[in-house]
């Protein structure tokens, strides 16, 4: 932190303790770095966590999204609607399949889409429904449910910074066809990189469990003559090494602690940005709904949100850490812009967020003495923006 900054705020941080190095290192002291019990452990911890359902870890949350399409069978003539509103890698798995991506905007207040959004969404050539739980708040998969039912649609949950968000008591992921996680390094826990895939059905799991590694029908262990072994289909390589999955487990542990953490910081932080006259927070209120705060989004209304990049920076320059949650809505990304066109005005709730949001940090690294300061610095900020 240099001298002419106040404050010592970085958005996001691995929380990384001596538990987590040693059962890293007990790995690199064996002779076993994938295929191993690590890996198988923890995803049994996973299913356990989540109170049922079946699991198998990956490479990524990526790459998790990927196998789930994959094991769908959705290809070129396709359609699967997704979220205006999300990381580009949930329709990149969708078009890595060669499907078409069509999107949905989403609600104002949570980020998320709604199911009538959805429904109005299908057409004769959707084969799926991809649903990202934004920022930790849980979509309505109950109503969501209902609609991919009543069209006979698979449903893929995103879940990537949505660990531990729930429903009436059920974990987001074990609502649709499968759910998918990540564990990058400022998610609500961390592999470095890695994700997992859930099911309630154990013969799915399965069969993606076999796909992510290269499809070979028995792993080195289960090999009664070494190297003798068959593929029984083509597969990938989305495996998860043991390293990976021995951190995971310690990593996991510390969820509880994590979440209460997370909670703490941005209930003070919200009370205190709601004090700030043209600050709206995404947030959702339902009773069903466990959110579990990955991060806190604030929309800047009004003449504000116009100066909403000189506050990012302004921030920046205080030791405050920013972040944009998303950027664009994917089919702005010049990725999705020169295959489909992009209209202004089209998403107009995900524009409001992409264009006049901002994600302040809540995590575990942070306390609520930090999130008093970091009110206090937006405050400020806008004052002097004011004044000038």
């Amino acid at each position: 932190m240099s001298s002419e900054t106040k404050y010592d705020i970085p958005f996001g941080r691995p929380w990384i303790d001596d538990d987590d190095r040693a059962a890293v290192m007990k790995v690199l002291q064996g002779h076993i770095l994938t295929h191993g019990p690590e890996c198988k452990g923890f995803e049994d911890d996973w299913v356990e966590m989540m109170g049922s359902g079946y699991a198998v870890s990956t490479s990524s949350c990526m790459a998790s999204l990927h196998l789930a399409w994959l094991d769908l069978g959705v290809g070129p003539g396709d359609e699967v609607i997704v979220p205006a509103m999300t990381h580009a890698a949930t329709v990149h798995a969708v078009a890595l399949c060669g499907a078409t991506p069509v999107f949905v905007d989403c609600e104002k207040d949570s980020g998320n889409m709604t199911a009538d959004a959805i429904k109005a969404a299908i057409t004769p050539k959707t084969k799926g429904i991809g649903i990202v739980h934004y920022i930790g708040i849980p979509c309505d998969m109950p109503a969501i449910m209902k609609v991919a039912n009543d069209a006979g649609l698979p449903v893929v949950e995103d879940c990537a910074i949505a660990v531990g968000s729930m429903i009436d008591g059920t974990h987001v992921g074990l609502f649709g066809h499968v759910g998918c996680y990540s564990f990058y390094p400022v998610k609500h826990i961390t592999t470095c990189e890695g994700g997992m895939i859930v099911s309630k059905d154990e013969e799915t799991v399965a069969r993606i469990g076999k796909f992510r590694a290269f499809s070979v029908d028995r792993t080195f262990s289960e090999r009664k003559v070494p190297g003798i072994y068959d593929v029984a289909d083509v597969g990938m390589n989305y495996r998860m090494s043991e390293m990976q999955g021995a951190l995971g487990r310690t990593q996991l542990k510390k969820l509880p602690e994590i979440l209460k953490r997370r909670k703490a910081n941005f209930e003070v932080l919200k009370a205190g940005l709601l004090e700030i006259p043209g600050i709206r927070v995404i947030d959702d209120a339902d009773p069903r709904y466990t959110n579990t705060h990955y991060c806190l989004v604030a929309v800047f209304e009004g003449d504000l949100g116009a100066k909403r990049d000189d506050i990012i920076l302004a921030l920046q320059s205080m030791g405050v850490g920013t972040s944009v949650y998303y950027p664009h809505p994917v089919r702005r990304l010049t990725a999705y812009k020169k295959h489909y066109g992009y209209d202004d005005g089209a998403y107009p709730n995900a524009e409001a967020i992409s264009d006049r949001g901002i994600a302040l940090p809540v995590g575990p690294h942070l306390n609520t003495d930090d999130m008093s300061d970091i009110a206090d610095a937006l405050r400020a900020t806008i004052a002097g923006l004011s004044d000038g």
